[in-house]
């Protein structure tokens, strides 16, 4: 806990809805310092500044142009991922972005060209898996409390966006939808639990093709879905574990889980993927009660409460990668994870098993807390 790090400088790029929880995430690393904000409405970057006290501010061409600024994080939409991050590693910065990688598969590789050639750090989110629950988890299967991991379900609910968010537009378009938007977080907890997937079988639709945005400070008062908002999958792991998979905006009302994992001793609950903290349950073949795991790491942000939205473990991640420690939100995870959740579309409309290009290693446990 009292190990020295060496500071590093951010520049955010992009001051939309979640900017200022990675500001108050970022903020309880002392070796992280945010230095400026950025985005193309330049108003908004100043209106963010002032609210979370960032000494500079502008459009993305001073943030790139900054020396001050090492490290990008990158919170623009989905669509513009590749092009922002690609003119961040050719600026010299190292960079790290919101999930998806980038909006297509394809263009996801041309990132991960430019970032090997650029000689900077690339990291991706999601990184929830990093958080308390996920590496309870992973300590648990690790440890064989439950046995050898046979299967897991998977389910994503709507998080009904259109009632909160004031424009909800980049969730219904490219990037977007159930699948890229929530499903990255369940999937990146998958393969660090699990380990990568070998092939897949899905079915999409689109549900509603029109939905009626009523946040109190909306944009927009209508959104028309570019993607599909309902998909069901089976994935088989590298490891022989085979999980069922639901990803859907139009479920809004459910008592299903979230994530559970079915070990041949014993079945491991869980919590929401979208959060790093959350309890753990456990309940072996002949216990007759759920058991809460005592979490292997500190947590993030108190369960319940505003700190439970923060951003930013990937943040210092990479940062610590820096230092030569081991980086887990890397390019291969986060590649690997988009290729197979882009898989699923493939899967509908090619009426075929999906076999991903790509594989990851299972990201090394946290050992740092």
């Amino acid at each position: 806990m009292g190990q020295e790090h060496t500071r590093h400088r951010i520049g955010i790029l992009g001051a939309g809805n979640i900017s200022g929880r990675y500001v108050e995430g970022l903020r309880t690393f002392p070796e992280l310092d945010v230095v400026r904000i950025a985005d193309v409405d330049t108003a908004r970057a100043e209106r963010a500044a002032a609210e979370h006290a960032i000494p500079a501010w502008g459009n993305d061409t001073e943030l790139l142009d900054d020396d001050r600024v090492e490290i990008v994080v990158n919170i623009t939409p989905p669509r513009f991922h590749a092009e922002t991050v690609i003119a961040a590693l050719r600026a010299g910065k190292h960079v790290y972005v919101e999930k998806p990688l980038a909006a297509t598969v394809e263009e996801a590789r041309e990132v991960l060209e430019t970032a090997a050639d650029s000689g900077r750090l690339l990291g991706s989110a999601p990184d929830t898996f990093l958080g308390s629950a996920v590496q309870t988890a992973r300590h648990a299967l690790d440890t064989g409390l439950i046995g050898e991991p046979v299967g897991a379900t998977a389910f994503v609910r709507s998080s009904r966006v259109e009632t909160w968010h004031p424009d909800p537009r980049s969730f219904y378009g490219p990037g977007g939808g159930p699948v890229m938007d929530m499903g990255p977080y369940y999937l990146a907890a998958l393969v660090n639990c699990l380990g990568p997937v070998r092939q897949l079988s899905a079915a999409t639709r689109v549900g509603a093709r029109t939905r009626r945005v009523t946040s109190p400070d909306r944009v927009v008062d209508e959104v028309t879905v570019e993607v599909p908002t309902h998909a069901s999958a089976s994935l088989t792991f590298a490891s022989g574990a085979i999980a069922t998979v639901l990803m859907s905006f139009d479920v809004w009302d459910t008592e299903l889980p979230r994530i559970e994992i079915y070990g041949t001793e014993g079945t491991l609950a869980l919590p929401n993927p979208n959060f790093f903290d959350g309890d753990v349950r456990v309940k072996r073949h002949g216990d007759t009660e759920w058991e809460v795991l005592t979490p292997v790491t500190e947590l993030f942000g108190a369960v319940g409460t505003a700190e439970q939205h923060r951003r930013g473990l990937g943040v210092r991640d990479l940062a610590r990668a820096l230092g030569g420690e081991p980086h887990r939100a890397n390019p291969a995870f986060a590649f690997h994870t988009l290729e197979v959740l882009a898989g699923f579309e493939v899967s509908q409309q090619e009426d075929r098993f999906f076999v991903p290009t790509s594989t990851c290693s299972r990201p090394a446990p946290r050992t740092d807390l």
